[in-house]
Protein backbone atom coordinates (compact mmCIF):
# COMPACT_ATOMS: atom_id res chain seq x y z
CA UNK A 1 0.00 0.00 0.00
CA UNK A 2 2.89 2.21 0.74
CA UNK A 3 4.37 1.91 -2.38
CA UNK A 4 1.46 2.54 -4.10
CA UNK A 5 1.04 5.78 -2.26
CA UNK A 6 4.74 6.67 -3.17
CA UNK A 7 3.85 5.97 -7.28
CA UNK A 8 1.16 8.55 -6.75
CA UNK A 9 2.81 10.71 -5.05
CA UNK A 10 5.84 10.73 -7.09
CA UNK A 11 3.18 11.48 -10.72
CA UNK A 12 1.72 14.42 -8.81
CA UNK A 13 5.61 15.66 -8.02
CA UNK A 14 6.22 15.28 -11.87
CA UNK A 15 3.01 16.83 -12.97
CA UNK A 16 4.01 20.00 -10.76
CA UNK A 17 7.73 20.37 -11.95
CA UNK A 18 6.35 19.99 -15.26
CA UNK A 19 3.69 22.50 -14.82
CA UNK A 20 5.88 24.87 -13.22
CA UNK A 21 7.96 26.26 -16.29
CA UNK A 22 4.72 26.11 -18.65
CA UNK A 23 3.17 28.50 -16.32
CA UNK A 24 6.09 31.23 -16.49
CA UNK A 25 7.17 30.48 -20.03
CA UNK A 26 4.07 29.81 -22.02
CA UNK A 27 0.79 30.87 -20.13
CA UNK A 28 2.03 33.92 -18.71
CA UNK A 29 2.75 35.16 -22.51
CA UNK A 30 -0.63 34.01 -23.81
CA UNK A 31 -2.82 34.94 -20.46
CA UNK A 32 -1.25 38.51 -18.95
CA UNK A 33 -2.54 40.87 -21.42
CA UNK A 34 -3.46 44.44 -21.44
CA UNK A 35 -7.61 44.47 -22.51
CA UNK A 36 -8.28 45.46 -25.87
CA UNK A 37 -11.57 47.47 -24.67
CA UNK A 38 -9.51 49.27 -21.57
CA UNK A 39 -10.44 52.78 -20.61
CA UNK A 40 -8.25 55.12 -18.69
CA UNK A 41 -8.48 59.19 -18.44
CA UNK A 42 -5.02 60.91 -16.97
CA UNK A 43 -5.53 64.40 -15.56
CA UNK A 44 -2.00 66.16 -15.53
CA UNK A 45 -1.66 70.14 -14.18
CA UNK A 46 1.24 72.66 -14.66
CA UNK A 47 0.84 75.27 -12.04
CA UNK A 48 2.00 78.17 -12.38
CA UNK A 49 2.54 78.61 -16.30
CA UNK A 50 3.42 80.53 -19.40
CA UNK A 51 0.95 80.55 -22.22
CA UNK A 52 0.83 82.14 -25.62
CA UNK A 53 -2.54 84.47 -25.77
CA UNK A 54 -3.16 83.53 -29.79
CA UNK A 55 -4.65 86.96 -30.52
CA UNK A 56 -1.79 89.18 -29.12
CA UNK A 57 1.21 87.05 -29.95
CA UNK A 58 1.99 87.43 -26.49
CA UNK A 59 3.47 85.35 -23.53
CA UNK A 60 1.02 85.83 -20.42
CA UNK A 61 1.21 83.79 -17.03
CA UNK A 62 -1.36 82.16 -15.75
CA UNK A 63 -2.05 80.18 -12.61
CA UNK A 64 -2.78 76.69 -14.35
CA UNK A 65 -2.87 75.14 -17.44
CA UNK A 66 -4.56 71.73 -17.09
CA UNK A 67 -3.97 68.35 -19.62
CA UNK A 68 -6.52 65.47 -19.97
CA UNK A 69 -5.32 62.72 -21.67
CA UNK A 70 -7.22 59.65 -22.68
CA UNK A 71 -6.57 56.38 -23.99
CA UNK A 72 -9.17 54.50 -24.72
CA UNK A 73 -9.16 51.07 -26.32
CA UNK A 74 -11.11 50.01 -29.95
CA UNK A 75 -12.06 46.59 -30.00
CA UNK A 76 -13.47 46.96 -33.76
CA UNK A 77 -9.87 48.24 -34.90
CA UNK A 78 -8.32 45.39 -33.04
CA UNK A 79 -9.69 42.72 -34.41
CA UNK A 80 -9.69 44.22 -38.09
CA UNK A 81 -5.82 44.55 -37.71
CA UNK A 82 -5.62 40.74 -36.14
CA UNK A 83 -7.70 39.52 -39.10
CA UNK A 84 -5.45 41.12 -41.28
CA UNK A 85 -2.29 40.07 -39.93
CA UNK A 86 -3.33 36.40 -40.37
CA UNK A 87 -2.05 35.53 -36.98
CA UNK A 88 -4.31 34.04 -34.66
CA UNK A 89 -2.26 34.04 -31.94
CA UNK A 90 -1.17 37.85 -31.91
CA UNK A 91 -3.35 39.86 -29.78
CA UNK A 92 -3.40 43.67 -30.73
CA UNK A 93 -4.29 46.31 -28.86
CA UNK A 94 -5.76 50.05 -30.77
CA UNK A 95 -5.44 53.25 -28.62
CA UNK A 96 -7.35 55.70 -29.06
CA UNK A 97 -5.88 59.14 -27.58
CA UNK A 98 -6.56 62.30 -26.85
CA UNK A 99 -4.18 65.21 -25.10
CA UNK A 100 -6.56 67.98 -24.71
CA UNK A 101 -5.27 71.28 -22.97
CA UNK A 102 -7.52 74.08 -21.68
CA UNK A 103 -6.56 77.03 -19.81
CA UNK A 104 -7.12 78.49 -16.55
CA UNK A 105 -10.82 79.72 -17.58
CA UNK A 106 -11.54 76.42 -19.30
CA UNK A 107 -11.32 77.07 -22.56
CA UNK A 108 -9.17 74.93 -25.08
CA UNK A 109 -5.65 75.49 -25.80
CA UNK A 110 -5.05 72.69 -27.85
CA UNK A 111 -6.17 68.65 -28.79
CA UNK A 112 -3.85 66.19 -30.30
CA UNK A 113 -5.62 63.15 -30.91
CA UNK A 114 -3.29 60.31 -31.54
CA UNK A 115 -3.83 55.90 -32.73
CA UNK A 116 -1.52 53.84 -31.35
CA UNK A 117 -1.54 50.55 -31.94
CA UNK A 118 1.02 47.77 -29.82
CA UNK A 119 1.31 44.05 -28.96
CA UNK A 120 -0.77 43.26 -25.92
CA UNK A 121 1.39 41.21 -24.04
CA UNK A 122 5.10 43.19 -25.22
CA UNK A 123 3.83 46.48 -25.95
CA UNK A 124 5.86 46.50 -28.98
CA UNK A 125 4.43 48.92 -31.65
CA UNK A 126 2.85 47.09 -34.12
CA UNK A 127 2.63 48.78 -37.83
CA UNK A 128 -1.16 49.06 -39.16
CA UNK A 129 -2.93 51.23 -41.05
CA UNK A 130 -4.10 54.87 -38.90
CA UNK A 131 -1.35 54.63 -36.75
CA UNK A 132 -0.67 58.70 -35.89
CA UNK A 133 -0.42 61.81 -34.24
CA UNK A 134 -2.86 64.78 -35.01
CA UNK A 135 -3.94 63.13 -38.12
CA UNK A 136 -0.46 62.62 -39.34
CA UNK A 137 0.78 59.18 -40.25
CA UNK A 138 3.73 58.29 -38.03
CA UNK A 139 5.67 54.57 -37.95
CA UNK A 140 6.66 54.67 -33.90
CA UNK A 141 9.15 52.50 -32.75
CA UNK A 142 10.28 51.78 -29.09
CA UNK A 143 7.27 51.88 -26.43
CA UNK A 144 4.86 54.64 -25.39
CA UNK A 145 3.04 55.23 -22.39
CA UNK A 146 2.99 51.90 -20.79
CA UNK A 147 6.88 49.44 -19.93
CA UNK A 148 6.78 45.79 -20.86
CA UNK A 149 5.68 43.26 -18.20
CA UNK A 150 8.63 42.82 -16.07
CA UNK A 151 10.16 45.91 -16.99
CA UNK A 152 14.40 45.58 -16.50
CA UNK A 153 16.77 47.93 -14.72
CA UNK A 154 17.88 48.89 -18.35
CA UNK A 155 17.33 52.03 -20.81
CA UNK A 156 14.31 51.86 -23.55
CA UNK A 157 13.58 53.75 -26.97
CA UNK A 158 10.78 55.77 -26.36
CA UNK A 159 8.79 57.27 -28.49
CA UNK A 160 7.74 61.00 -28.33
CA UNK A 161 4.50 62.24 -29.82
CA UNK A 162 5.42 66.00 -30.04
CA UNK A 163 8.71 65.47 -32.04
CA UNK A 164 7.60 62.68 -33.45
CA UNK A 165 11.06 60.85 -33.05
CA UNK A 166 12.50 57.98 -30.61
CA UNK A 167 14.74 58.51 -28.14
CA UNK A 168 16.09 56.53 -25.50
CA UNK A 169 14.53 56.72 -22.03
CA UNK A 170 16.98 55.83 -19.38
CA UNK A 171 16.98 54.20 -16.26
CA UNK A 172 17.83 56.45 -13.12
CA UNK A 173 17.59 54.30 -10.29
CA UNK A 174 15.19 52.37 -8.01
CA UNK A 175 12.92 54.46 -5.64
CA UNK A 176 10.10 53.62 -3.08
CA UNK A 177 7.11 55.66 -4.52
CA UNK A 178 3.21 55.46 -2.31
CA UNK A 179 4.47 52.10 -0.89
CA UNK A 180 5.97 50.35 -4.29
CA UNK A 181 9.11 49.77 -5.13
CA UNK A 182 9.28 51.82 -9.13
CA UNK A 183 11.82 52.36 -11.02
CA UNK A 184 12.82 55.89 -12.14
CA UNK A 185 13.59 56.58 -15.43
CA UNK A 186 14.25 59.85 -17.59
CA UNK A 187 14.53 61.03 -21.37
CA UNK A 188 15.04 64.41 -22.25
CA UNK A 189 14.22 66.02 -26.09
CA UNK A 190 16.29 68.40 -27.08
CA UNK A 191 15.37 72.05 -28.95
CA UNK A 192 12.98 70.55 -31.71
CA UNK A 193 11.46 72.25 -34.63
CA UNK A 194 7.78 70.72 -34.46
CA UNK A 195 4.73 70.80 -36.12
CA UNK A 196 1.63 72.96 -34.74
CA UNK A 197 -1.31 71.56 -33.63
CA UNK A 198 -3.88 71.55 -36.26
CA UNK A 199 -6.54 72.68 -33.72
CA UNK A 200 -5.87 76.03 -32.36
CA UNK A 201 -7.98 77.94 -30.03
CA UNK A 202 -8.05 81.53 -32.04
CA UNK A 203 -10.82 81.21 -35.33
CA UNK A 204 -8.82 82.01 -38.31
CA UNK A 205 -5.02 81.27 -37.49
CA UNK A 206 -4.50 77.77 -38.64
CA UNK A 207 -1.06 75.85 -38.94
CA UNK A 208 -1.10 76.56 -42.42
CA UNK A 209 -1.29 80.41 -42.01
CA UNK A 210 1.44 80.37 -38.95
CA UNK A 211 3.45 78.26 -41.73
CA UNK A 212 3.02 81.46 -44.41
CA UNK A 213 4.05 83.93 -41.86
CA UNK A 214 7.39 81.96 -41.28
CA UNK A 215 7.05 81.31 -38.09
CA UNK A 216 7.98 77.93 -37.06
CA UNK A 217 7.50 76.06 -33.29
CA UNK A 218 10.28 74.20 -31.39
CA UNK A 219 9.69 72.19 -28.35
CA UNK A 220 11.90 70.64 -25.34
CA UNK A 221 11.02 68.58 -22.78
CA UNK A 222 12.55 66.83 -19.69
CA UNK A 223 10.28 63.84 -19.48
CA UNK A 224 10.10 61.93 -16.04
CA UNK A 225 8.80 58.19 -14.93
CA UNK A 226 8.08 56.07 -11.98
CA UNK A 227 7.19 52.82 -13.40
CA UNK A 228 6.31 49.89 -11.10
CA UNK A 229 8.51 47.14 -12.79
CA UNK A 230 5.98 43.73 -12.32
CA UNK A 231 3.46 45.37 -14.37
CA UNK A 232 5.23 48.06 -16.35
CA UNK A 233 2.52 50.64 -15.53
CA UNK A 234 3.49 54.22 -14.54
CA UNK A 235 2.37 55.10 -11.29
CA UNK A 236 3.55 58.64 -11.54
CA UNK A 237 4.31 61.14 -13.96
CA UNK A 238 6.26 64.55 -14.81
CA UNK A 239 7.37 66.84 -17.24
CA UNK A 240 9.71 70.10 -17.39
CA UNK A 241 8.25 71.37 -20.92
CA UNK A 242 8.97 74.29 -23.02
CA UNK A 243 7.41 75.49 -26.18
CA UNK A 244 8.35 78.83 -28.42
CA UNK A 245 7.14 80.08 -31.69
CA UNK A 246 10.40 81.75 -33.20
CA UNK A 247 10.93 84.06 -36.58
CA UNK A 248 8.65 84.81 -39.23
CA UNK A 249 6.57 88.13 -39.79
CA UNK A 250 3.79 87.09 -37.31
CA UNK A 251 6.10 87.74 -33.92
CA UNK A 252 7.15 91.84 -35.52
CA UNK A 253 10.35 92.81 -34.13
CA UNK A 254 11.16 89.86 -31.90
CA UNK A 255 13.25 86.58 -32.13
CA UNK A 256 10.89 84.08 -30.47
CA UNK A 257 7.93 83.76 -28.09
CA UNK A 258 7.23 81.64 -25.28
CA UNK A 259 4.03 79.30 -26.60
CA UNK A 260 3.98 77.24 -23.45
CA UNK A 261 6.04 76.68 -20.07
CA UNK A 262 5.38 75.03 -17.18
CA UNK A 263 6.28 71.90 -14.97
CA UNK A 264 3.60 69.34 -15.58
CA UNK A 265 2.74 66.94 -12.59
CA UNK A 266 -0.02 64.44 -12.29
CA UNK A 267 -2.72 65.49 -10.06
CA UNK A 268 -2.85 64.17 -6.61
CA UNK A 269 -6.45 62.40 -7.07
CA UNK A 270 -5.11 60.40 -10.15
CA UNK A 271 -1.98 59.52 -8.31
CA UNK A 272 -3.70 57.55 -5.69
CA UNK A 273 -6.02 55.88 -8.14
CA UNK A 274 -3.27 54.75 -10.11
CA UNK A 275 -1.58 53.35 -7.27
CA UNK A 276 -4.35 51.00 -6.03
CA UNK A 277 -5.03 49.75 -9.51
CA UNK A 278 -1.34 48.84 -9.83
CA UNK A 279 -1.52 47.23 -6.75
CA UNK A 280 -4.31 45.35 -7.70
CA UNK A 281 -2.80 44.07 -11.25
CA UNK A 282 1.07 43.85 -9.89
CA UNK A 283 -0.69 40.61 -7.35
CA UNK A 284 -2.16 38.92 -10.42
CA UNK A 285 0.84 39.01 -12.80
CA UNK A 286 2.94 37.95 -9.39
CA UNK A 287 0.90 34.89 -9.10
CA UNK A 288 1.91 33.75 -12.95
CA UNK A 289 5.83 34.95 -13.12
CA UNK A 290 6.86 33.87 -9.50
CA UNK A 291 4.28 32.82 -6.92
CA UNK A 292 2.62 30.08 -8.60
CA UNK A 293 5.86 28.76 -10.59
CA UNK A 294 7.82 29.16 -7.15
CA UNK A 295 5.14 27.57 -5.18
CA UNK A 296 4.44 24.71 -7.63
CA UNK A 297 8.09 23.45 -7.66
CA UNK A 298 8.33 23.43 -3.50
CA UNK A 299 5.45 21.77 -3.85
CA UNK A 300 7.08 18.64 -6.36
CA UNK A 301 9.93 18.85 -4.17
CA UNK A 302 7.71 17.98 -1.17
CA UNK A 303 5.51 15.13 -2.95
CA UNK A 304 8.97 14.16 -4.21
CA UNK A 305 10.74 13.56 -0.57
CA UNK A 306 7.20 12.08 0.58
CA UNK A 307 7.09 9.60 -2.33
CA UNK A 308 11.16 8.45 -1.07
CA UNK A 309 9.85 8.30 2.92
CA UNK A 310 7.17 5.92 1.98
CA UNK A 311 9.40 3.94 -0.34
CA UNK A 312 11.72 3.82 1.70
CA UNK A 313 9.40 2.98 5.15
CA UNK A 314 8.30 -0.20 2.69
CA UNK A 315 11.91 -1.45 2.31
CA UNK A 316 12.87 -0.93 6.66
CA UNK A 317 15.12 -4.04 7.52
CA UNK A 318 13.24 -6.42 10.25
CA UNK A 319 10.07 -6.56 8.69
CA UNK A 320 8.86 -9.63 7.70
CA UNK A 321 9.76 -11.13 4.37
CA UNK A 322 6.59 -11.49 1.90
CA UNK A 323 5.19 -15.05 1.77
CA UNK A 324 6.61 -17.33 -1.23
CA UNK A 325 5.57 -20.71 -2.73
CA UNK A 326 8.04 -23.63 -1.41
CA UNK A 327 8.55 -27.00 -1.94
CA UNK A 328 6.59 -29.17 0.61
CA UNK A 329 9.25 -30.80 3.54
CA UNK A 330 10.24 -34.63 2.35
CA UNK A 331 7.93 -36.60 4.68
CA UNK A 332 9.45 -39.83 6.41
CA UNK A 333 9.29 -43.05 5.08
CA UNK A 334 6.50 -45.62 6.54
CA UNK A 335 8.57 -48.45 8.06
Amino acid sequence: MRRKAGLVLLAFAVFCAALSPLLRWYAFPRLVKIPADRYQTMVLEAAPATLIDYGTMRAEKVPKITIVQTLKGNVEASEKIENNDGDSSRDVVVWDGLSYVQGPDGKMVSRIPERYIFDAHSQEPVHARGESVDGDPVEREGIEFKWPFLTEKRDYAYFDAQARVTEPIHYKGTQRFRGLDVYYFEQTIPWTEVPLPKTLPVKGITPQSIARTGTTRWYTTVRKFWVEPVTGAPVYGEEIHREELRGGTLLGDRDKVTAFSGHVKMREDYIEDTVDLVKSQRVLVLLMTSYLPWGLLVLAALLLALALWLEARSRRPGDPAPATDRDPEPQPANA
